[in-house]
């Protein structure tokens, strides 16, 4: 579109963008902390009910967890406002 041209996105505006997901997540996904790989196979394995969830884990574990056929997704984690 427009001419080949692309439109630079500013810092400010990515941050904007980034805060909305981390919006969205809070508001619609459990949070289950440093228990997100045992969650995540719980899932997985199919032993607890199937939902959305996010948390924390090392890289160790997630690639344990992706060698594992379980697929997540990473995203970076900005503070809900400018400092």
């Amino acid at each position: 579109g427009r001419g080949g041209r692309r439109r630079r996105r500013s810092p400010r505006r990515s941050r904007r963008c980034a805060r909305c997901v981390r919006s969205f997540i809070e508001r619609h996904f459990d949070h289950v902390g440093g228990r997100f790989p045992e969650e995540a196979r719980k899932i997985h394995y199919g032993e607890v009910e199937r939902r959305n969830i996010y948390g924390d884990a090392t890289r160790e574990e997630v690639v344990s967890l992706e060698d594992e056929g379980i697929e997540i997704g990473e995203i970076p984690w900005v503070p809900r406002h400018d400092a």
